[in-house]
């Protein structure tokens, strides 16, 4: 199991600094979250890298959010 935990007051900074609905924001971080707590992890190399970014766009468009990148 795992636990997601996000701080708001982040969240919404994030999402101005980066032009970002805060929905969207929210969006990309439980599906980086939820992946990270399934085993992946971009931090090991590259390869790794590209696989998890490829699923979260992938995700975040099947739940109709733009791509965050």
């Amino acid at each position: 199991t795992a636990d997601l935990v996000l701080c708001a007051p982040v969240v919404e900074r994030e999402a101005r600094e980066q032009g970002k609905t805060l929905q969207a924001h929210y969006a990309h971080l439980l599906v980086h979250g939820t992946l990270h707590a399934q085993g992946y992890d971009h931090e090991t190399n590259e390869g790794d890298a590209l696989e998890m970014e490829a699923l979260e766009i992938m995700l975040l468009d099947a739940l109709g959010f733009p791509n965050p990148y």
